[in-house]
């Protein structure tokens, strides 16, 4: 049996028009479901009372994004710097008082370590006497004195790098 004897039968031909019939409404179906699913999509595209579209605020939107990414970026160079910067400030104290004569008493004298992130920095010392008062500097590198220290400045040092 062929297409065309399918064809010439009576309930062949009807079948084939309810089918027809049938995608029609489906077609007008899908067209009317479209209409008001574009309706919608504009409504939702313009903002009530500003007429404005979602578009240009995310046009808006993406400028402000890279305004503050651009912020961002210079904020982290900023930082960067400052971080750099930092490291050679004092960052690390330490400090000892104490009697440098026998007829001097509250602990007038003082070492104090001044040092950087590196422990990089000076050692004073302020010794104390009734008649005259000295204060001797002295170059810390890596925590360790260039020059040959006292017992209070290298405790002064000890401290400094403690904290």
């Amino acid at each position: 049996m062929d297409f065309l004897e399918i064809l010439k039968n009576d309930n062949s031909l009807l079948c084939m028009l309810i089918l027809l019939f049938v995608l029609l409404l489906v077609v007008i179906f899908l067209v009317i479901k479209n209409i008001k699913l574009n309706k919608r999509y504009e409504t939702f595209i313009k903002k009530l009372g500003n007429s404005k579209s979602i578009e240009e605020d995310l046009k808006k939107y993406m400028d402000r994004v890279e305004r503050i990414e651009r912020q961002n970026s210079e904020l982290v160079r900023a930082c960067d710097m400052l971080d750099n910067n930092l490291k050679v400030c004092i960052q690390k104290t330490g400090m000892v008082r104490y009697n440098a004569f026998k007829d001097t008493g509250s602990e007038l004298s003082f070492a104090l370590a001044l040092l950087d992130r590196e422990n990089n920095g000076v050692v004073l010392n302020g010794i104390y006497s009734r008649e005259m008062s000295n204060i001797y500097a002295k170059p810390v590198k890596k925590g360790i004195p260039v020059y040959k220290v006292s017992e209070e400045e290298e405790r002064a040092i000890a401290k400094a790098i403690e904290n």
